[in-house]
Parts: structure tokens; sequence; C-alpha cells
């Protein structure tokens, strides 16, 4: 069974930046639909951001222009780069994958068979 970690979280003022990192066990899923969701206690979780087996990314509208996703097939390594972050944005944020061709639905992301145990993400105001 894959096993993603997650890294790269923290505490950030607003208007800052991190970069969260999904390292991916088995590097056959790097290549298929990856993505990143996030969830506030007492709330539903979110997709943030997926790119699928094409490259093709998607996002969230809360988190569009601010947000990156990317991935480095070499290293079995998932990434989601955060600029201009808002207190809106503090959660758990968790990657997940599925071994899925073609659409990686942002909607579908919290859905996906395989995910991390998080990193917690703290914007202060």
């Amino acid at each position: 069974q894959v096993q993603l970690v997650e890294s790269g979280g923290g505490s950030v003022q607003a208007g800052g930046s991190l970069r969260l990192s999904c390292g991916v066990s088995d590097d056959t899923y790097i290549t298929y639909c990856m993505a990143w969701f996030r969830q506030v206690p007492g709330e539903r979780r979110e997709g943030v951001a997926t790119i699928d087996s094409d490259g093709r990314t998607r996002y969230a509208d809360s988190v569009k222009e601010r947000f990156t996703i990317s991935r480095d097939t070499a290293k079995s390594t998932l990434y989601l780069q955060m600029d201009f972050l808002k207190p809106e944005d503090s959660g758990t944020y968790y990657c997940a994958t599925d071994m899925i061709l073609g659409t990686c639905s942002v909607i579908a992301a919290p859905s996906l068979t395989y995910r991390g145990q998080g990193t917690q993400v703290t914007v202060s105001s």
C-alpha cells in the first residue's frame, strides 16, 4: 500500500509563504492523480489543488493565483507552494492520491483512496 508523508507545515504571519512537501513511497502513484486537501476542526474537508496524469493543475477558487501544486517524479515528491497566506488558510493539509487517469477533480480530492497523516498550517493575522 502506498504511503504518503507530508512535511513543511508551520506557523506564519498573513502574507507569508510556506512550501509543503509530500513524499510518495510508491513512485507509480506520483504520475497519477495527486492532490492536496485541508481540514479545519469541525468543518468539511476542502479540496485545495490537484495535478492529474497529464500534468494539468486545478485549484479551488479560494487559493487560485496564490498556491501552486507541482511534482518531481524523479524524487517521487508532491509540492504545494503557498504564497500570500491568509488566516483562513489555516488547517491541517493532507496529500492524497489514487490511480486515476485523466481529470483529477479538486472537489473529489478529499475522497481519494490514499492520504498522508497531514501537516499543520497556522496563519496569524
